[in-house]
């Protein structure tokens, strides 16, 4: 007999830059690809009525990462980035979002992607170690989604 598993997983590079474009920070954390984004995922499979993911959020709670996740814990408000672009190469997308001075400001600890600039379904959702983003600084996000 033969069994073979679909898996979706995720990791993403995470810089932070002053206002001189020096970076600050950088960390590689990998994430969680929630229940709703592996519906997303078999939806889009069948259909092209669910709308592509096409922005992330940012935000300050880091409570534990679960399946059950539809949103962040505490997405700041106005974090809500669209996409910068998003890459198919084999197996695997990257997303990239820039979340620019004055946007998602504050102790960063998770971060979500999504198919809409309000509500939307989740596909993926991670924690990490505190990143702190003032008024004047940029955080860039690039986000690795693989099916294998």
């Amino acid at each position: 007999m033969f069994f073979d598993k679909l898996n979706a997983t995720g990791r993403l590079n995470i810089k932070l830059y002053d206002k001189n474009h020096i970076i600050k920070k950088e960390i590689d954390v990998p994430n969680l690809v929630v229940t709703v984004g592996k519906e997303y995922i078999t939806d889009r499979m069948t259909s092209n009525a669910t709308s592509v993911m096409s922005h992330m959020a940012v935000g300050i709670d880091n409570t534990n990462l679960a399946s059950a996740n539809t949103t962040l814990e505490s997405e700041v408000a106005g974090s809500r980035t669209a996409l910068t672009s998003s890459t198919v190469t084999g197996n695997s997308v990257e997303y990239v979002a820039t979340f620019s001075e004055g946007v998602g400001t504050g102790a960063l600890v998770e971060a979500g992607i999504f198919n809409s600039g309000t509500n939307g379904v989740m596909l993926c959702r991670t924690t990490f170690g505190v990143v702190n983003k003032e008024a004047t600084d940029t955080l860039t996000i690039n986000w690795t989604v693989t099916v294998n």
